[in-house]
């Protein structure tokens, strides 16, 4: 069967479910006088060790019988029940263990602070550009999608900095705050930016006027959605065409033609090179 503690809980239910249906049949066969209600109530409190008194009185063959469902159901709940405890361990205590591991070995990654429709775009985002990243959420209905996905987060609040460091925000390369209010988007920003001044962090603003509050909290860029989203819709009625061919170069992998963006540094060869020759 081998060691996957959910099959062999699996195979224990099959088994208990054989032993009630055998404890059944073999209670209104012996006793020839039980109905299958009394054959069923009797297998069940004989196997749940309840000690409730019997339905009547058992014939020698049917009290041998008992005795024998008594030690294959005692032991089948026991076996079960083991598997379903080994089962919660490893999803609550070994899961957490793994999550620790993986964020230990996390360096130039990514932080996703925020897991809503504009988080969740994000790390599809990430996923499909093969980029290591982790996602600091606190809402436990959210933290179910995060574990379906497999991705790696930290549950907390991210204005936090206890929270931030346990996502690696020292060794981290770039942060996106996009939590459910400004306030805590101004926060997160405050917090990652002092305990890394050379992170990169690029934070969503709802209000126009929290703008100025993001990029003086340390936010290299900051994102209006509805404004974003009204120029996208405007250039996407004038000139279709050209955001259909841009989106097709930036995110397609089949386009042999690529946009990157690549840091020149102050001693750089390419300094003072024109980019075309004349």
């Amino acid at each position: 069967m081998g060691s996957n503690p959910a099959l062999h809980f699996r195979y224990g239910l099959l088994t208990l479910m054989i032993i009630i249906f055998i404890g059944t049949i073999g209670y209104e066969v012996i006793e020839k006088d039980w109905g299958i209600i009394d054959s069923f109530y009797m297998t069940i409190i004989t196997i749940s060790t309840t000690g409730f008194k019997e339905v009547r009185p058992l014939s020698p063959m049917g009290q041998i019988f008992t005795v024998f469902l008594i030690i294959s159901g005692v032991l089948t709940i026991a076996y079960t029940g083991g598997k379903a405890a080994q089962i919660f361990i490893e999803k609550s205590v070994f899961r957490r263990r793994r999550m620790e591991r993986k964020l230990e070995s996390l360096t130039d990654h990514y932080i996703v602070c925020g897991y809503g429709r504009m988080g969740r775009a994000i790390c599809e985002g990430l996923v499909e550009n093969e980029l290591p990243f982790v996602v600091v959420e606190n809402d436990p209905s959210k933290i179910e999608r995060l574990v379906e996905r497999g991705f790696i987060f930290v549950i907390g609040d991210a204005t936090h900095d206890a929270i931030l460091a346990k996502a690696g925000i020292n060794s981290a390369k770039g942060l996106v705050a996009v939590i459910k209010t400004d306030a805590e988007n101004v926060f997160a920003t405050l917090s990652a930016r002092e305990m890394n001044p050379k992170i990169y962090i690029v934070a969503r603003a709802v209000d126009e006027g929290t703008e100025s509050k993001l990029m003086k909290a340390g936010a290299n860029r900051v994102v209006l959605p509805y404004e974003l989203g009204g120029n996208r819709l405007l250039q996407l009625l004038l000139r279709p065409g050209v955001i259909d061919f841009i989106e097709s170069v930036a995110r397609s992998k089949d386009v042999d033609i690529n946009l990157e963006e690549i840091n020149v540094g102050a001693d750089s060869i390419l300094i003072g090179k024109a980019l075309v020759d004349s």
